[in-house]
């Protein structure tokens, strides 16, 4: 089918009963995120002084990386779902967690010696933050994909990695909160690589799963 028989087909497909796919998108990325969290709680929860680490600006400061990863990807991959859709400028909103992560490397290894600049990479839970990053992944990129089935996407493999940024997104915002690394150079390094595998995994199932 040309993509534009399909886009006048889903034009005149008549309204169904129930929730549009925008609800059911939204319903499923927050279904996802609350498994993920329960998930969370289970194996690892909170570290036990985030009260005070709450305080610090290198704590919170991952949160905002993590977010803002989050929100653009699940945007992005809902308005790909159409065949006739262009990220447009909103893909330029991918580039905030690197500029905000490069800036704050920029700081640090601006005020830390050179001499830690290893230890601050490498840091203290590098394998946990590649196990449990892509573990609370797998409930939110399900979620997102099964409705995703319903759309039309004109590529595939890059509305399922979109999806798995995003579902990397929500797991990373989780993970941040029991994570010990603060350095802005440890989660540089490892969080990326961490979204890179679930976005990976969401890319070879999308290609799969969202074929037209």
């Amino acid at each position: 089918m040309k993509t534009s028989q399909l886009i006048d087909a889903l034009a005149a497909d008549p309204s169904r009963p129930g929730l549009n796919l925008g609800a059911r998108f939204s319903l499923a990325l927050g279904a996802g995120a609350l498994v993920s969290a329960c998930l969370f709680a289970m194996i690892v929860g909170p570290r036990s002084d985030i009260a005070h680490a709450a305080h610090t600006l290198r704590f919170d400061l991952k949160f905002v990386d993590t977010l803002a990863l989050a929100l653009p990807s699940a945007l992005l991959a809902w308005r790909l779902l159409r065949p006739d859709a262009r990220p447009g400028a909103l893909a330029l909103t991918l580039l905030a967690p690197f500029l905000l992560l490069g800036a704050a490397v920029v700081v640090e290894l601006t005020l830390v010696p050179a001499d830690l600049w290893g230890t601050k990479l490498i840091g203290s839970n590098a394998m946990h933050c590649l196990t449990i990053i892509p573990l609370l992944s797998i409930a939110p990129l399900a979620a997102l994909l099964f409705v995703m089935r319903e759309g039309a996407p004109r590529n595939p493999g890059i509305a399922g990695a979109l999806a798995g940024a995003a579902a990397a997104g929500i797991a990373a915002t989780l993970y941040a909160s029991n994570c010990p690394d603060d350095s802005p150079l440890f989660v540089a390094s490892w969080y990326p690589l961490a979204t890179l595998i679930v976005a990976a995994v969401g890319a070879f199932a999308g290609d799969r799963l969202l074929r037209w």
